[in-house]
């Protein structure tokens, strides 16, 4: 009997060894919900624009779709209308003016990609990486928890930024998603963002919390892409459906998360 690690290797679907990685493309996920996974993916796209660089938001999450609740939109294309077959992936792209970069919109309540046939959800993923071309950065907001599914339509990322505060159950569940991860992708790059914290010091120990575990444990050493402050302003343009670089461009928040996009571009340079 073959067993699970050589199973996974062995199914085309999932065989991300034989998957080219794209350094503009990247995964961000979270073990579980509630940490910021998505504000955090609307504020780097943001953000990132605003160092001039063409960027896309891709919304992996099918069944829990919040992209665009969170920014106020009512796309008429969607991922749905792409799964339903009447377009393709790039006719799904709109441009979202107020913050200058791309979107394809989830839908909510229409099941999830662990429902999909293997060769469609390979398609679907062999559409976003010929987009890729396209942009400087691709962003995948990957649904909360650890769905083997949702990380196989990630394959092409070159790496994962996983998303986490100070609570334990926090901490415990991106550990679980890191070591997941690693077991079908040893050789997956996994940088960390430490969300609400009470201070960049704060921050950092949160990090090396995670990071001692993973090198005990997992033999790995993650890197931190950077520390974002709690700020009392981010709740209210969550509220109004706003992008936080827009509306408080000079919070705490905004300035960490331009302060990582900023780094995250800086070695994307180098690494080309």
């Amino acid at each position: 009997m073959k067993s699970n690690a050589t199973a996974i290797k062995q199914d085309p679907s999932s065989a991300q060894e034989h998957v080219p990685r794209t350094d503009n493309i990247i995964a961000i996920a979270s073990g579980k919900g509630g940490v910021g996974k998505t504000f955090l993916s609307i504020s780097l796209s943001q953000a990132f624009s605003k160092l001039n660089k063409k960027t896309l938001l891709f919304d992996g999450d099918l069944g829990l779709a919040n992209v665009d609740i969170q920014l106020g939109l009512m796309p008429e294309r969607d991922l749905g209308s792409v799964l339903g077959g009447g377009i393709n992936l790039k006719q799904s792209i709109i441009h979202f003016d107020l913050a200058n970069f791309d979107i394809i919109a989830g839908r909510s309540g229409v099941g999830n990609f662990a429902t999909l046939p293997p060769l469609r959800l390979a398609q679907l993923r062999n559409e976003l990486f010929a987009l890729g071309n396209s942009y400087d950065f691709v962003l995948v907001d990957l649904g909360a928890g650890v769905d083997r599914t949702m990380r196989l339509l990630s394959a092409y990322a070159g790496s994962y930024i996983v998303v986490t505060n100070a609570e334990p159950t926090a901490l415990t569940d991106a550990y679980a998603f890191i070591k997941i991860t690693l077991y079908e992708d040893p050789d997956a790059k996994i940088k960390i963002i430490i969300n609400m914290a009470d201070s960049h010091k704060e921050g950092e120990r949160t990090f090396l919390t995670l990071s001692n575990a993973c090198r005990e444990f997992l033999k790995i050493s993650p890197q931190l892409a950077g520390v974002v402050r709690r700020d009392k302003k981010v709740p209210d343009p969550i509220r109004y459906q706003t992008p936080v670089l827009t509306r408080y461009p000079n919070c705490h928040a905004a300035s960490d998360i331009m302060d990582i996009a900023y780094r995250l571009t800086n070695m994307a340079s180098k690494n080309k």
